[in-house]
């Protein structure tokens, strides 16, 4: 006998009773070696062999499946694409076992307790004999059906029994006529026949019972839950309630009937039926794998239909097509893609392929623009899927835009507008789109092939084109205060406005720069200096939000554990430890996470060594910070500033500078940056020249920083005020107090806490515990 090859699905069951794809490949069914055995298409490895047995029980479902089990808890499932290849391998191994190839199932399971009995029992376990299917009968045939539950074998003959002789369309027609009687009673009997019947988990007895003849009688019986003191109406949800919307009209008859099938069954499935106990959860398996199977034939129907699809999409892009249409279309999408996860990873690129040829993407940037919060969110799920399946794809698609659209209207900026504007008081949406954006931009994904770098060229479109929209609420709500404001006019703080809204989208944003910092290094680094970024986002740190402050510092952080000199040049030029000290200072003796956080920061750079941020802080801020004594960070830092100190007495400073300056240093960095990329924007152009000039009078502004620096006391309290300007970034100066009472009638908080009137009623107890340091100024 030659060997016959049918392309096949191979699936298993696993742990939690959900089929698992293996692979697709071609049976081979051997009269020599009486064996099942599947190659891979791809590969041609072996994906299952399995030899044929003459106890193991096949099952023939659906015309295209066959399932079996060759272990206990090892269910197998192969899936063939056409029916013609699954009947001939069924006939195959009928022909093994020796049995009739029109039987759906050929052998029945008998396991030790049920042979011995069987032995005992002779002709009495050769079949089952029902009751006749009479009102009178039925508490009968409700007790036959629960004592059977526990028995593999009786399950099995029960079913067979029930099948075969057309006693499961007489017992619906027994329902209708005792529902017509109102016979309450009887009805409550069929009730517990019915349940126990889809738990005998027999795919030969769902084909009847949810046949379209069949399947409403079955809910029908359903709705007489004994427990329940009115019947439930699940029929007139299902007819009256529930409608079948056809985006486009369905032609196939065949995937018509599949679709409604799918639904009620899923709907008994989850609606009808009771959450079943732990002991009862296996006997539903086959109705899962019945779903399951279904869902995987209704994709694969609708991806065949070249015409469907391409009607559907074009509907969707027309703009005289109703927002209500393009609502219904956009929600067929979104089911459409979540049914796709059924399919297994080959058929579920090829899926995703088809979806792009034809258009999903720029689909996509007509519908996430409406004003439709339900096709917003819709929307949002089809491109979540789209991204998880191929970021690749998506980001290819939008490389390409600006040739033939305006900034405002790019897919990426679309997304990240609607993640501003999200709604959803806890900003649900935003942190599902701000996930897909760290996907679409994290270059751990983004492949290389030989022809060109996706990185760089990714990377570099959306610095230039994006990144600016990113950004853009975080410039706005850190605006520089009003300079005009006459000398002793009370100034409005415009920096992180009270609305908790907007601290969250803010941190969301933080996040993903913090991101970008710890992975795109050059590009994130050009756009904060030329921004003058870091010093913006510290503004922060005066907020009262803690959840947005602690968000700020670290993105410094982030910078700092780069232990980059071109950052840490920038830092010290702008000065922009001040608002961090600060707000250390301004949290007092307060023990939380804020003051942990900073501690930390500083901490790392004593432990990590790195000497110009050391020289930094000791020579600008330690008569500010000489008076925390908790713990060992300032005075380490100290140290080490001295031990340096005296290493250039000795002529081994590693202070020392080199013979270029600062901004020449910059200078040179940004010309060689300019070779690697391609020109920015105007806008970045002029960023770039302020940044130059900002530069060029920190030189000038060095030496009378360093005399200012050495007529500062060394005694009293100290307050820093953070200059927003970049252009005063290093002439902010800290002063001493002449007293600490006047220090602390002139200081103002930069952080308002609600809980300062607690805190500032247990101040005595505080300044006496060793382990906290007393308020400066107090």
């Amino acid at each position: 006998m030659s060997d016959t090859r049918r392309r096949v699905k191979v699936y298993t069951l696993n742990e939690e009773r959900q089929w698992e794809d293996r692979g697709t490949g071609h049976v081979c069914c051997s009269a020599e070696d009486t064996a099942l055995s599947v190659t891979a298409e791809s590969d041609g490895s072996l994906l299952l062999e399995s030899k044929i047995k003459p106890s193991t029980a096949y099952q023939k479902q659906q015309d295209t499946l066959i399932v079996w089990s060759e272990a206990e808890n090892y269910d197998l499932a192969l899936s063939f694409q056409e029916k013609a290849g699954c009947d001939e391998i069924w006939e195959k191994i009928c022909q093994v076992q020796g049995k009739d190839p029109s039987v759906e199932i050929t052998q029945e399971p008998v396991d030790e307790s049920e042979e011995e009995r069987c032995e005992d029992s002779g002709a009495e376990c050769d079949a089952l004999d029902l009751p006749e299917c009479v009102p009178e009968r039925l508490q009968e045939l409700a007790e036959l059906v629960s004592s059977v539950l526990p028995s593999p074998v009786r399950r099995e003959k029960l079913a067979l029994a029930l099948v075969s002789g057309g006693y499961l369309r007489q017992l619906l027609l027994l329902f209708r006529r005792c529902e017509e009687q109102e016979n309450r009673p009887r009805l409550q009997q069929l009730f517990q026949i019915l349940r126990g019947l889809l738990f005998l988990n027999k795919a030969a007895l769902f084909e009847v019972l949810f046949s379209d003849d069949c399947i409403m009688d079955v809910v029908g019986c359903l709705e007489y839950d004994p427990a329940l003191l009115q019947p439930k109406r699940h029929r007139d949800f299902l007819t009256k309630t529930a409608r079948f919307r056809e985006v486009i009209p369905i032609q196939d008859s065949e995937l018509r009937q599949k679709i409604h099938q799918t639904y009620r069954v899923q709907y008994i499935q989850d609606i009808i039926l009771p959450t079943p106990s732990v002991f009862e959860e296996n006997f539903l398996s086959t109705l899962s794998s019945f779903i399951f199977f279904n869902k995987v034939e209704i994709v694969s129907m609708l991806q065949e239909d070249e015409k469907f699809l391409t009607e559907v999409f074009a509907q969707l892009t027309d703009e005289s097509t109703e927002d209500s249409k393009r609502r219904e279309l956009v929600n067929f999408f979104k089911e459409f893609c979540a049914f796709s996860q059924t399919l297994q990873p080959q058929n579920r690129d090829a899926f995703f392929k088809t979806l792009a040829n034809l258009g999903i993407l720029p689909a996509l940037e007509i519908v996430m623009g409406m004003d439709d919060v339900q096709v917003k969110a819709a929307a949002t799920d089809i491109f979540s899927y789209l991204v998880e399946f191929s970021p690749s794809m998506v980001r290819e698609f939008v490389m390409q835009e600006p040739q033939q659209a305006d900034d405002d209207v790019l897919l990426i900026n679309v997304v990240i507008k609607q993640m501003i504007c999200d709604s959803d008081p806890e900003l649900g949406g935003a942190v599902q789109l701000m996930g897909l954006l760290r996907t679409l931009i994290d270059p751990e994904n983004m492949l290389a092939p030989s022809n060109k770098t996706e990185k760089s060229e990714f990377l570099s479109f959306f610095y230039k084109y994006c990144m600016h929209v990113l950004t853009a609420p975080l410039l706005a709500n850190t605006a520089e205060e009003d300079q005009d404001l006459d000398e002793g006019s009370a100034k409005v703080n415009p920096v992180c406005p009270d609305n908790f809204q907007t601290a969250q989208l803010l941190a969301l944003i933080l996040e993903l720069l913090t991101f970008c910092v710890e992975h795109h290094t050059y590009h994130i680094k050009n756009y904060i200096m030329t921004r003058d970024l870091l010093r913006r986002v510290l503004t922060l740190m005066n907020s009262k939000h803690t959840f947005l402050a602690l968000c700020a510092l670290r993105f410094m952080r982030r910078i700092i554990g780069l232990k980059d000199e071109y950052y840490n040049r920038y830092i010290m030029k702008g000065n922009l430890f001040e608002p961090v000290i600060n707000a250390l200072l301004d949290n007092g003796t307060r023990y939380n996470l804020l003051n942990s956080a900073i501690i930390e920061l500083f901490d790392f750079i004593r432990v990590e060594d790195i000497r110009s941020l050391t020289a930094h802080i000791v020579e600008n801020f330690q008569s500010a910070l000489q008076s925390i004594q908790y713990v060992q960070t300032f005075k380490g830092l100290k140290g080490r500033y001295e031990q340096e100190q005296e290493r250039q007495s000795r002529g081994l400073s590693r202070f020392r500078r080199d013979a270029r300056s600062f901004p020449e240093d910059e200078e040179l960095w940004k010309e060689e940056e300019e070779d690697e990329e391609e020109p920015a924007d105007t806008e970045t152009q002029h960023c770039k020249s302020d940044y130059g000039r900002f530069m060029e009078s920190e030189k000038a502004k060095e030496n009378q920083e360093k005399e200012n620096q050495a007529k500062r006391s060394s005694s009293g309290s100290f307050k820093f005020t953070f200059s927003h300007s970049a252009a005063s970034a290093n002439s902010a100066k800290a002063t001493s107090a002449s007293s600490s009472g006047a220090s602390t009638a002139a200081r103002t908080a930069l952080v308002d806490y609600p809980d300062d009137e607690d805190e500032d009623e247990d101040d005595d107890e505080d300044q006496q515990a060793p382990h906290k340091r007393p308020r400066l100024g107090s």
